[in-house]
C-alpha cells in the first residue's frame, strides 16, 4: 500500500468516525426527544394548536333600596372585527412591529376600513386605534361600535366580502333607566387601565381590554358586580387561524347589589338642586352652576340621596369615550361634571358651622342657655385695629345665646370664639374632630376628601417657609367660630353633623351599600351599620341646640323658606364668603325635629344667601321624605 494510500484510509477513518459520532448523538437527541422529553413536546404541540378565550361575565345590576333598577344590562348589536383575518392581521403586525417605517399607510387604511368607517360613522384611522389595540387579548375580536342600527348591521352582513374581519355579535352593556339620576353614586364603566390591570390581584382574572368599574358604586363594589369569566378553546392552524371549538365554560354573572339610595328621593334633591341654582340666578348671582345635596337617615347613616351638578349621563362611557368628550367632563369650563361634589369638594360652612362652636360653648361652659349678648353691629374686643362686622351691620342688640342662633349673630359667635381663644385648649377644633371633621367619614365610594380642622400646628407647618405667618392668632380662632377662616369641609361631613346633633351625638357612619344579593334574589349579605364618632356631648346641651335650630325654621333666618312648612324642622342657614368668588349658599338641619329621621344638606356654590336659595331646596327635599308637597318658596336672607 503506498504512502497516499495509507494517508486516504487514514482520512476516511477520522471521517467515518465523525459521521458515526453526529449520528450518534442524532440519534440519542430523537431518543430523548421520544422517550425522555416526548410528553412535554407533545403538550407544547398542542399548547401551539389551542387557544384559549375569555368570554365576558354580565355584571349585576344595581338597584334602589326598594328593588327599583339603576343600572340594569341590555343586549345590543356591535361590530367588532376579528383579529385573525389576514388581511386585518398583517396591518396590526405592521402597526405593533417596532420598524415604524414600515406602518400601514393612510390608504391602505382607507382601502380596508373605509367601507366599514362610512357605514359607522367613524375615520378610518378612528376604527384601526380600536382594531390594533395592543392591550387586548390576541385573538379576543376588537369591539369597534355598539348599538349600531339594523339597517347598518343589514348592509354588513350582505356585503361580508366588502368589510374584511367584520363581524357581528349580540352583546350586554350597562343600561341607565333613569338617564342620569344618581350618575356620581353609580358611576360609569370603562375599559381596564394599564395601571388599573397592574394593581389588580391575579385571582381576580383581569385582562386587558376588559370592561371594569371606573368611578363610583362600579369602580367600589367592582369584586362584587363583576361575574367569573368563562372560557373557550378554539384548535388553530399554523397561521393563527381558529379551525373549531373545542370546549366552552359559560360565564357567570356578577350579583346584583341593592342601595341604600331611594330613587324618589334622589330626583327631588336633584330637581331641587336645579331649582336652587335657577333661583340663584334670578337673584342675580350668574356664576351660581355648581352644588351638592345629602340625605342621611340619621339612626343608620344609610344615604338616602346624594346629589351633584352639573352631572352627567353615564351613557357616554358606553363602547369608549371620544377624547373630546372627555375633555369637555374635565374641563373647568363645563365645571367639572365628573366630579362628586357631595365627597369631592370641600367650602367653608359658614354659620351652618356655629351648631359646633354652639356646643362647644355649651359642653365647656363657655357659654349657657339664656345668656345674653349685646351686639351693636360692630365687634372691638381685640382692639379697634381687629374689628369685625355682625352681618347685621345695625346690630341685634341684647340677644341670647339661643337668639344668636336663630339669628346667626356673629357677635355672639365672635365672643365664644374668643373665649376659647384665650383658653388655649382648642376646644372648637376638639369638638369639631368629635364629630369626625378634617376626616374622612368612611363612606363606600371613591374620591372623598378630607376638609380641614385649622389649628396651631397645622398652621405653622402650612407656613413652614413664611415664619411670620406661623402663629396661631386670636382672629385664626373668632373666624373659625363662625365657619370662616381656613375651615373646610363636604357636604356629607356636615350632614353628618347634623345627623348626630339629631342622634343624641352619636354620628353613624354614611354607607351606600344596602345588600348584596344571591343569584335568586335574596339577600346573602347586608351592611351593618356602624359608629363614625360619639361626641360625648350631653343630652341637656343637644336639647337646647335643638331649640335654638326650631327656632331658625319658625322665626329666624330659614322662616321665609319654611314658612307654612307641617313638620317641625331643626336647621341652620349659612353664606360663606370665599375670596374672588359669590358668596356660597348652605342649609343643614333635620326632621321631624321632635323625632328625628332624616338629615340633609344642600349647598349652592356662588349661589347667594343660605336661607334664600339653599334652605328652600332643602325644605323641599324634606317634603319628599315627609310626604308633603313641594313649593317653589321666594325669600330673601341678608345674613351670613
Amino acid at each position: 500500500m503506498t504512502t497516499f494510500q495509507q494517508q486516504l484510509k487514514s482520512r476516511f477513518a477520522v471521517l467515518g468516525a465523525i459521521v458515526l459520532l453526529v449520528l450518534g448523538s442524532l440519534l440519542l437527541r430523537l431518543w430523548s426527544m421520544q422517550v425522555l422529553s416526548g410528553e412535554s413536546y407533545a403538550l407544547q404541540a398542542k399548547n401551539n394548536r389551542i387557544r384559549e378565550i375569555s368570554l365576558e361575565a354580565p355584571r349585576g345590576r344595581i338597584l334602589d333600596r326598594n328593588g327599583k333598577p339603576l343600572v340594569t344590562n341590555r343586549a345590543t348589536l356591535a361590530v367588532s372585527v376579528d383579529p385573525a383575518n389576514d388581511i386585518v392581521r398583517s396591518l396590526i403586525v405592521r402597526a405593533q412591529s417596532s420598524d415604524k417605517t414600515d406602518d400601514p399607510t393612510r390608504s391602505e387604511l382607507e382601502g380596508t376600513f373605509g367601507g366599514l368607517a362610512t357605514q359607522l360613522g367613524m375615520t378610518p384611522q378612528e376604527v384601526f386605534a380600536k382594531v390594533s389595540d395592543s392591550r387586548v387579548e390576541a385573538l379576543r375580536p376588537r369591539l369597534v361600535a355598539i348599538d349600531v342600527p339594523l339597517e347598518t348591521v343589514s348592509i354588513l352582513s350582505e356585503r361580508q366580502q366588502e368589510f374584511p374581519g367584520v363581524r357581528i355579535d349580540e352583546v350586554a352593556v350597562r343600561e341607565y333607566p333613569n338617564g342620569s339620576l344618581a350618575a356620581h353614586v353609580i358611576g360609569y364603566t370603562g375599559e381596564i387601565s394599564e395601571s388599573q390591570f397592574t394593581a389588580s390581584e391575579s385571582a381576580a382574572g383581569y385582562e386587558l381590554g376588559d370592561i371594569v368599574g371606573k368611578s363610583g358604586a362600579e369602580a367600589q363594589f367592582e369584586n362584587v358586580l363583576q361575574g367569573d369569566k368563562g372560557k373557550r378553546l378554539i384548535e388553530v392552524n399554523a397561521q393563527g387561524k381558529p379551525q373549531r371549538v373545542i370546549d366552552e365554560q359559560p360565564a357567570v354573572a356578577g350579583r346584583d347589589i341593592r342601595l341604600t339610595i331611594d330613587i324618589e328621593v334622589q330626583k327631588a334633591a336633584e330637581k331641587a338642586l336645579v331649582g336652587a341654582l335657577d333661583e340663584a340666578h334670578r337673584q342675580n348671582y350668574p356664576n351660581a352652576k355648581a352644588g351638592s345635596a345629602v340625605v342621611l337617615d340619621v339612626k343608620t347613616g344609610e344615604v338616602i340621596a346624594m346629589a351633584s351638578v352639573p352631572t352627567y349621563s353615564p351613557t357616554v362611557f358606553l363602547g369608549g369615550i371620544s377624547q373630546g368628550e372627555w375633555s369637555k367632563l374635565n374641563e373647568k369650563a363645563s365645571e367639572y361634571p365628573l366630579n362628586n361634589r357631595a365627597v369631592m369638594a370641600a367650602y367653608p360652612p359658614a354659620s351652618t358651622f356655629k351648631v359646633i362652636t354652639g356646643l362647644a360653648g355649651l359642653q365647656y361652659k363657655v357659654t349657657y342657655s339664656g345668656k345674653t349678648y349685646n351686639c351693636t353691629g360692630k365687634w372691638i374686643e381685640m382692639g379697634a385695629q381687629w374689628s369685625k362686622w355682625c352681618w347685621n351691620h345695625a346690630g341685634h342688640g341684647t340677644i341670647s345665646f339661643e337668639g344668636g342662633v336663630e339669628e346667626s349673630c356673629d357677635t355672639v359667635f365672635y365672643k365664644i370664639g374668643y373665649e376659647f381663644y384665650k383658653r388655649k385648649n382648642e376646644e372648637i377644633q376638639v369638638m369639631s374632630r368629635a364629630f369626625g371633621l378634617g376626616s374622612d367619614t368612611k363612606i363606600d365610594l371613591p374620591g372623598e376628601v378630607n376638609g380641614r380642622v385649622p389649628d396651631a400646628a397645622w398652621k405653622k407647618s402650612y407656613n413652614a417657609n413664611y415664619p411670620e405667618y406661623q402663629m396661631w392668632l386670636p382672629g385664626d380662632t373668632v373666624n373659625m367660630a363662625i365657619g370662616q377662616g381656613d375651615m373646610l369641609v363636604t357636604p356629607l361631613q356636615m350632614t353628618a353633623v347634623y345627623a348626630g346633633i339629631a342622634n343624641g351625638g352619636v354620628v353613624m357612619q354614611p354607607h351606600v351599600l344596602k345588600d348584596v344579593l344571591a343569584s335568586d334574589g335574596k339577600v346573602a349579605k347586608s351592611f351593618k351599620s356602624e359608629v363614625l364618632a360619639t361626641t360625648g356631648i350631653s343630652s341637656q346641651n343637644l336639647a337646647i341646640m335643638t331649640n335654638a335650630l326650631v327656632r331658625v325654621t319658625t322665626q329666624g333666618t330659614g322662616r321665609g323658606a319654611f314658612s307654612g312648612f307641617d313638620a317641625s324642622v331643626a336647621g341652620k342657614t349659612g353664606t360663606a364668603q370665599v375670596k374672588g368668588k359669590d358668596d356660597m349658599a348652605w342649609f343643614c338641619g333635620f326632621a321631624p325635629a321632635g323625632a328625628p329621621k332624616y338629615a340633609v344638606a344642600v349647598v349652592i356654590e356662588q349661589g347667594g344667601g343660605g336661607g334664600a336659595v339653599a334652605a328652600p331646596a332643602g325644605r323641599n327635599i324634606l317634603a319628599k321624605l315627609l310626604g308633603l308637597p313641594a313649593v317653589n318658596v321666594r325669600t330673601t336672607d341678608p345674613s351670613r
